[in-house]
Order: structure tokens, then C-alpha cells, then sequence
């Protein structure tokens, strides 16, 4: 009883291709203008805003590639499919989120703790005007991803759209950075860094989290299961639940159920509950992927 249908897996590849295909764009362009500003503006948290930018290129190519191994069909060597990949993808750019983070956390506190703020140079307009089209084209980024990560239940992408995010976190500290230097407070710079470190880091740790729960079999939702336990409950023929149990499996759900139906019922009939059960699952639940049913007579 597994059904996955071609179109599901073609849609769900075509649309995250498409987005960060786009996304790839917009970081590159971005990274290039940031770096010119930073370098004309003597500004070294521009540039290092720009190397951020430029990161997220590399973060984007690693959920294409786990998005395409995700979308492979099951073979021989791997029969449940291969959604986990797409999870693998999503750790790995929540450990690049977290080095960014921690870098910015750590420059910032050494910048604190030297004291040398004297020393540090004063930057151009140019570099201020960077950074808020930073803000706006990141954040319009992020909710770009956010919104098609959500259409397909994609974490991979999910990841992403939160790596945007952190890439406008960094340019509103550049931003309140650049600003307090040009009044006179070079100090502002590195506490919005600090600050922008807590932001980063706790959303490296919700990604991670919410992949390692996809990779270990982790049961799906209290409100989807409560919802699937009524959806079976619903048949007529169906007397008892005496077991459910759900695992998260990528974006995908397994379903094991052992339903109570009349003891006095053929076998043939008591398949035919089974497969009614099966059927109802499998149409009210999109995310279910494969489910197992097995009858237990009444007592």
C-alpha cells in the first residue's frame, strides 16, 4: 500500500529549482554591490556583509542538490525514498548558519574588548545606502523562500529562507553600525553584531532541531494524529483503534494502525476494511506516504 504520485514529486522539484535559481541571482548581484560599496565606503562590516551574501550562493546550490537526491524515486537499495537527503541538506546549511553567526559574535567581541575604537574608520554614505537595499532585498528574499517553502513542506528550503533572514539580521547591524560611526559612536557597530549573533544562532539551532526530528523517525504532530485517529474512527465498520503510531520520514508521514472490526467478518471482507481505512488515510492526509493497516478481531 505506497502511492506517491509523479506530478507530487516533479512539482515539488520544479518549485524549489525555480526558487533558488532566483535566489542564487539576487545573492550574486547582491554580493558584488555590497563589496564595491564596502570597498569605495571603507567600510570592513560591509564587506563582511558582502562575504555573508556570498555565502548564502553556496548555501542555496546545497539545497538544489538536496531537493533533486530527495526527489529521486525508491529503488532497490533505498525502498522508503529518499526524503532524508533533503534533511542531510537542511543540517548542513544550519552548521553554516551557525559559523556565520558565531563569526559575526566572535569579531564583534574582540572589537568590544579591545577598546580601540579610535582607530577604526569613519564610512562613506555609500556604504549606509548598501546597506539598506541589503535589508530590503533580503527580507523580500525571505519571505519569497518562506512562502514556497511552506506551499512544498520543504525544510531544506525552509533553511534557506532563514539564511536570507540572517543575511538582513547582519545588514541591520551593519546599518546601525555605519550609522553610529558616522555619529561618533564606532562602539554601536560591534554591540549590533552581538546582538544579531543571538538572532542567527537560534535559528541555526530551530533548523537543526526540526530536521534531526525528521531523521529519527520522530512521530508527526499531536493535532495530525489526533486528526488521523478520527479519520479512521469515522468508518463504520471500524469498532477500535488498539494501536497508532506515525513517524516523520523527510516531509513525508508513515502510518502503522491496528484496527478492531466484527470478528465474524471473512477475510475478504476484513481486507476490504482495510483497505477502506487505507484509501481514506491516503486521500485526507497529502503528507501520508505510506500507511499499514493491520485487523485485530473483537474480544
Amino acid at each position: 500500500m505506497f502511492k506517491e504520485t509523479k506530478a507530487t514529486q516533479d512539482d515539488f522539484e520544479r518549485i524549489a529549482n525555480k526558487v533558488s535559481f532566483t535566489t542564487i541571482m539576487g545573492n550574486a548581484i547582491l554580493s558584488v554591490l555590497k563589496l564595491i560599496a564596502g570597498i569605495i565606503a571603507n567600510s570592513s562590516a560591509m564587506v563582511s556583509d558582502a562575504i555573508h551574501s556570498a555565502s548564502d550562493v553556496f548555501s542555496t546550490v546545497v539545497v538544489i542538490i538536496g531537493v533533486k537526491l530527495a526527489s529521486k524515486k525508491p529503488d532497490d537499495d533505498h525502498p522508503y525514498g529518499h526524503e532524508r537527503f533533503e534533511c542531510v541538506a537542511a543540517i548542513l546549511l544550519a552548521v553554516v548558519l551557525l559559523i556565520t553567526g558565531l563569526g559575526i559574535g566572535i569579531n564583534a567581541f574582540e572589537n568590544i574588548t579591545e577598546g580601540n575604537y579610535n582607530d577604526l574608520e569613519i564610512p562613506g554614505i555609500m556604504a549606509l545606502i548598501a546597506a539598506v537595499i541589503s535589508i530590503v532585498s533580503k527580507e523580500a528574499m525571505y519571505w519569497y523562500t518562506r512562502y514556497y517553502a511552506r506551499m512544498i513542506d520543504s525544510s531544506a528550503l525552509m533553511a534557506d529562507a532563514w539564511h536570507h533572514r540572517s543575511d538582513a539580521f547582519s545588514s541591520v547591524g551593519a546599518l546601525i553600525g555605519i550609522a553610529g560611526a558616522r555619529m561618533g559612536f564606532p562602539i554601536m557597530d560591534s554591540l549590533a553584531s552581538l546582538v544579531i549573533c543571538v538572532f542567527i544562532v537560534k535559528a541555526a539551532y530551530d533548523i537543526f532541531k526540526d530536521a534531526m526530528d525528521k531523521m529519527v523517525d520522530h512521530a508527526c504532530d499531536k493535532d495530525t494524529e489526533n486528526s488521523i485517529r478520527e479519520c479512521i474512527n469515522s468508518s463504520h465498520e471500524v469498532m477500535g483503534i488498539d494501536l497508532l503510531k506515525t513517524r516523520v520520514f523527510g516531509n513525508k508521514i508513515y502510518v502503522d494502525v491496528e484496527i478492531v472490526v466484527d470478528g465474524n467478518h471473512t477475510l475478504h471482507e476484513a481486507h476490504e476494511i482495510a483497505e477502506i481505512v487505507h484509501d481514506k488515510i491516503e486521500s485526507s492526509f497529502p503528507k501520508v506516504k505510506h500507511i499499514m493497516v493491520h485487523v485485530n478481531p473483537d474480544k
